[in-house]
């Protein structure tokens, strides 16, 4: 199988925080990418911003060196690395004050795409983009990328998609969860919408319940004060589990446009019945032997109440998942990274094996991360003689070995990028969206800060709080195995 790259008109991407982290180790590398095989062409170009003075020859210099640390793909043509080096520039502006933006305006071209990457603090997003607009930056052409957090709750995420549409219409505005770029997400719809095999048993008949696990091995060192204002909930639930849960759960959509998608996710995020306190647990590492930093010494407050880790129960109100729960688990600090969907079937509804009474045998595992693949879990005879023994075994498929020599291994944020270029907003998150998630986590963080209730601690490097393992135990099931 041979990977078809299709080329994308001329544009301009502008990137700020051009010097930071994430473009350091995912903007750039997935740009210089999409260079190598074809993709971006060579008109194109990469237009880094940041508060620093420098040169652009200075940063070209930065650019060559994240690549040679970060690239997927070694840049070890130097002819090719000089080409995409080429076609970068920097500009020095004052995201919050006038200078740079006369300069950056210049560097412009009014024929071309224009993709204004915002990766910088969110209390910047709505100053930069009412400058864009302020300077005539903001065309019908140009498009705006922003990161996650979009806001801290309700409020102030209708408020930055108020700021973001005074300058920008709605189908220019791009807001990234790098999670739907990841291969697997982009195959679970193909999976359910282009197989008949799947779709008549995704539903409550078939299926005894969903599990979302999103965990991660690294506590938060280095960014816990940070942390410490959002908590697993604002950064991973509202948010990467959302979007997971959506996938999983939403209805066929009429076709495959952006606006078809998304109005079926917004529905499953509408049909979420409030969780109850009982369904929910909250929980926060600690020091162990072997890991000698809890979870406040990082966010330095020894008095932290901000969870590093949350399990929940929720439950989708409607006809094909009424009597189906959803288990969304995430934490830092954990066994494993890892992440996956698992979708746990029924028993047969008479089992003539009373062995495997209970025991929901089938299950099909959509992994994340690391090893991105699906793995579909089934009963068999075992061989041999002396009567019939039963045994679960899995069929696995992991892309990177099914797909060895013919699949383009991308890195999620560079198909995104190459996505905002073409216009094609399937993989981003609506406004309505994002506001309805906020909408549902609000009343959760509310009663958690009115609550006197501390988190429930637990160890690093395990599987988390007693009391997430009880949330499934109480109902007959128990979570998969982190790692």
């Amino acid at each position: 199988m041979v990977s078809r790259v299709i080329p994308v008109a001329p544009f301009d991407l502008v990137v700020f925080g051009a010097t930071g982290d994430l473009a350091r180790r995912k903007i750039i590398p997935g740009l210089f990418h999409r260079f190598v095989v074809g993709q971006m062409p060579k008109d194109a170009r990469l237009i880094g911003v940041a508060r620093r003075e420098m040169q652009s020859s200075e940063f070209r210099d930065f650019i060559r060196d994240s690549l040679l640390e970060f690239a997927l793909r070694a840049p070890d043509d130097k002819e090719q690395l000089d080409a995409f080096l080429d076609v970068v520039t920097y500009v020095c502006v004052d995201a919050a004050g006038d200078t740079g933006w006369t300069e950056l305006q210049a560097k412009l071209r009014d024929d071309a795409v224009r993709a204004f990457y915002l990766s910088v603090a969110p209390a910047l997003f709505g100053e930069i983009a009412d400058r864009l607009s302020a300077y005539g930056m903001a065309t019908p052409l140009s498009r705006i990328v922003v990161e996650k957090p979009f806001g801290k709750d309700l409020e102030t995420a209708q408020a930055l998609n108020q700021t973001l549409r005074r300058n920008f219409a709605e189908e220019q505005i791009y807001r990234i969860d790098h999670y739907l770029g990841k291969e697997t997400v982009q195959n679970l719809m193909a999976l359910r919408f282009a197989n008949s095999l799947w779709e008549p048993l995704w539903n409550a008949t078939h299926i005894d319940h969903v599990q979302i696990t999103v965990s991660e091995s690294l506590g938060v060192e280095g960014r816990g004060e940070y942390y410490d204002q959002s908590g697993a909930m604002r950064d991973m639930v509202q948010n990467h589990l959302m979007q997971l849960l959506c996938l999983t759960a939403m209805e066929p959509p009429s076709d495959y446009n952006p606006d078809a998608v998304r109005n079926e996710k917004v529905k499953v995020i509408s049909a979420l019945k409030p969780a109850l306190p009982e369904d929910i647990v909250r929980g926060q590492y600690r020091e162990t032997p072997g890991n000698k930093d809890s979870y406040r010494d990082h966010a330095k407050d020894p008095h932290s109440r901000t969870e590093s880790f949350v399990a929940m129960k929720v439950n989708v109100g409607n006809w094909r998942w009424s009597g189906t729960p959803f288990y969304l688990r995430t934490g830092k600090k954990l066994r494993a990274r890892s992440s996956e969907i698992a979708v746990v079937f029924r028993d047969p509804p008479h089992m003539i094996f009373p062995k495997m009474e209970g025991r929901r045998g089938n299950a099909l595992i959509i992994r994340l991360q690391p090893d991105e693949g699906i793995t579909l879990r089934t009963t068999i005879k075992e061989p041999g003689p002396g009567g019939l023994r039963l045994a679960e075994v899995t069929l696995d498929m992991t892309f990177a070995d099914a797909l060895a020599g013919g699949g383009d291994t991308q890195d999620a944020y560079e198909r995104l990028i190459m996505d905002v270029i073409r216009g094609d907003q399937t993989l981003f998150m609506r406004g309505d969206e994002v506001e309805a998630a906020w909408n549902w986590v609000d009343p959760i963080n509310a009663a958690w800060e009115a609550s006197s209730r501390e988190p429930e601690k637990y160890d690093a490097g395990g599987s988390g709080p007693e009391d997430a393992l009880m949330l499934l135990h109480r109902e007959g099931r128990r979570w998969r195995e982190i790692g």
